[in-house]
């Protein structure tokens, strides 16, 4: 099996790993207010959030920026929080407007997912010239990982509030609530404040 091969399964099985839910939670907070008839948006805003953390994984891997995990475990959490609050203000008609702003929230909060990312991956990296490869097979395999979250909460949508007529309204609330109570749960178990 390829090093490429080999390092694109460890970014999937990083990412849909259950011991990891923190990145679940957030990906599940930042779909929670669209149905399955918006994936192209979802995607596009997941791959945001990918961006950002591909950026901050590949400079915390190479050793560039060095920030200090406590803090980034404390924070990533706080991402969840903030995104399923926003999630409680959401109105259908102002969203057009909002959906930039989504995108860039996705980025910045993928900043901070990045670096925790890249405590798991220094462990599993090399010092050898093939890190820039390592780097991308890992980045390949979270972004097919999310891909696949996505699909499996947009199904969801689909059965409960296409077919199963709940309120999107009530679909949304529920899973930020979820969302952002496991969140609120981890800030306090995490908190490096107090």
């Amino acid at each position: 099996m390829s090093e490429f091969w080999v390092f694109l399964q460890l970014g999937f099985e990083h990412i849909s790993d259950i011991n990891g839910y923190d990145h679940i939670l957030f990906i599940l907070a930042l779909c929670a207010i669209y149905s399955f008839s918006q994936w192209k948006e979802v995607l596009i805003l997941v791959t945001a959030f990918t961006i950002g953390h591909s950026v901050t994984l590949a400079l915390a891997s190479l050793k560039v920026v060095s920030i200090s995990t406590d803090l980034v475990e404390f924070l990533i959490p706080v991402t969840i929080f903030i995104t399923a609050v926003f999630n409680y203000f959401f109105r259908k008609e102002a969203h057009s407007k909002n959906v930039n702003q989504r995108y860039l929230v996705a980025l910045f909060f993928g900043l901070i997912h990045g670096l925790g990312f890249s405590n798991y991956l220094r462990s599993l990296l090399g010092d050898d010239s093939g890190i820039f490869w390592q780097l991308l097979a890992f980045n390949v395999g979270l972004e097919v990982g999310q891909i696949f979250i996505v699909f499996v909460i947009l199904i969801l949508a689909l059965l409960f509030v296409q077919i199963g007529r709940m309120q999107k309204r009530e679909w949304n609330l529920l899973l930020s609530g979820a969302a952002g109570g496991i969140a609120l749960t981890m800030i306090f178990e995490r908190n490096i404040f107090w």
